[in-house]
């Protein structure tokens, strides 16, 4: 009898979280609802130079990553992003000007992926996971982003996107690169259902080639961020397979339904 080998949607022994690319979403298709909370790079933003050397931006949406990871999952996912957002920013109007605290746009998972900008946020520090919106630091306004989704959407699940690495980071940006990433792991430690997608370990590093491949101009090409869109989607359908039973109640986020207990199988 030919069975299906079921091991293949197992965690294998010794697997790191972008050993295997999934080009459908893969568990990630389980959250029916994704919120995507960014900047140019979660906006799908296009940047183009005129020949007297004008720079212009565009957010086109819908070759977003997060629009991409719709495709594939058929989830319905929202753009809670735009070129040049900051921590601060989101937290200092942005989000209550397009009413994306409302319940009506809540989610059973959310993806922020902040951090780009905010190291040249002038005034603006990395700070500790203990700062509030009052210390003017990236942790403290990060901070603020997920207690208000808590609220907004208490059982979903959050993921914490590091900046990955590039060729051409200065020592400056080394250094809050790592700083952030190290927020968000402590992030992780005191939220409950909230994961680290670790870009700066896992992801490939930006280089040359990369970026001929994957760029135009200054931002990602149409591939790049479908490239993204696997990376990402991988990468949540690896902490899922990780943890099985972090995840058997997430059909019912946000249904208004007691999870109640689980029984032992």
């Amino acid at each position: 009898m030919d069975l299906m080998d079921i091991n293949d949607y197992y965690l294998r022994k010794d697997e790191k979280p972008l050993d295997r690319i999934v080009n459908n979403g893969g568990f990630c298709g389980i959250f029916r609802t994704i919120c995507c909370i960014g900047d140019s790079l979660s906006s799908g933003e296009f940047e183009t130079i005129a020949p007297d050397g004008k720079h212009s931006y565009y957010d086109i949406y819908e070759q977003s990553w997060g629009q991409y990871i719709a495709r594939m999952t058929g989830s319905t996912v929202y753009n809670f992003s735009k070129g040049g957002m900051t921590a601060k920013k989101y937290c200092s109007g942005f989000a209550d000007e397009n009413a994306f605290w409302s319940p009506m746009k809540a989610a059973q998972a959310y993806i922020i992926a902040l951090g780009v900008n905010d190291m040249w946020e002038e005034g603006v520090k990395a700070g500790c996971i203990d700062d509030t919106a009052d210390d003017n630091t990236f942790a403290g306004f990060y901070g603020t982003i997920i207690q208000r989704l808590k609220r907004i959407s208490p059982d979903a699940k959050l993921f914490f996107v590091t900046q990955p690495r590039e060729e051409s980071d200065s020592d400056y940006q080394i250094k809050n690169k790592e700083a952030q990433r190290k927020i968000l792991y402590g992030f992780a430690g005191k939220f409950t259902n909230s994961y680290v997608l670790d870009l700066y370990k896992y992801a490939p590093v930006y280089d040359k080639k990369f970026k001929e491949n994957f760029f135009f101009n200054g931002h990602m090409n149409a591939a790049g961020y479908r490239l993204t869109a696997d990376i990402i989607a991988s990468y949540i359908d690896y902490i899922i397979r990780s943890s099985p039973e972090d995840f058997t109640a997430s059909g019912l986020i946000g249904a208004g339904i007691d999870f109640g207990v689980q029984s032992g199988n």
